[in-house]
């Protein structure tokens, strides 16, 4: 009985192992994807003041006036390096856009935007989702940014107002990177998403230990 339990223990050891490394593999393989997609959208990142309903409202507030202060800016964009180039220029008319919104919504809370890279979990947006990893983001930080934020990618513009056209990410993607962020939506999915996230997080916090 002793060998029947032994040999159970070394199969179950041999099983797990096997697994994980093919989970492994799995999650590599996507975290190539995934930087293959960072590479072709460029995200935009609205951080509220707190989680008051206030400042919940306004950061919504915020997010519709930036959304229609870019509208029309990447018609001519075809890419995420010369989508760079345009929020760069248009920066500082898209922040004082922004920090008027909050005036007239009668707040002092001052604005600051930048582009950053950063690090997201698994969003869905509409009926696909971005896989975790890091991504390059114009970033609205309202007031001390100490609240619940509000994301979509600005391009392609997927977050203009719903009267517009909005473009589409398989514009920019190839077959197999359409395939992934088409997968969100489904059930059958979510656990292969969560190894990712997982795998990027492990992946993160080693790089933070590097860096300390």
């Amino acid at each position: 009985e002793m060998k029947y339990v032994e040999t159970l223990k070394k199969t179950v050891l041999i099983f797990g192992c096997a697994l994980f490394v093919n989970i492994l593999f799995w999650s590599g393989q996507r975290m190539l994807l995934q930087r293959g997609i960072a590479d072709e959208v460029l995200r935009f990142h609205v951080l509220a003041n707190s989680d008051s309903e206030e400042d919940q409202a306004l950061k919504l507030k915020v997010r519709d006036r930036i959304v229609t202060e870019s509208a029309g800016l990447f018609d001519q964009v075809t890419d995420r390096e010369s989508a760079r180039a345009v929020v760069e220029k248009n920066m500082d008319a898209l922040r004082e856009a922004a920090q008027d919104e909050v005036y007239r919504q009668g707040y002092s809370y001052p604005v600051s935007m930048e582009l950053t890279h950063m690090y997201f979990t698994t969003r869905v947006y509409g009926e696909t989702a971005l896989p975790a990893g890091y991504y390059e983001a114009l970033r609205v930080t309202i007031g001390a940014g100490a609240g619940h934020n509000w994301w979509c990618v600005i391009f392609p513009a997927m977050c203009l107002p719903v009267a517009e056209e909005s473009q589409e990410l398989d514009g920019v993607l190839n077959e197999e990177q359409m395939e992934i962020v088409e997968e969100g939506e489904s059930a059958q999915y979510e656990i292969k998403f969560k190894a990712l996230e997982w795998y990027e997080q492990i992946v993160d916090w080693f790089r933070g230990l590097g860096n300390s």
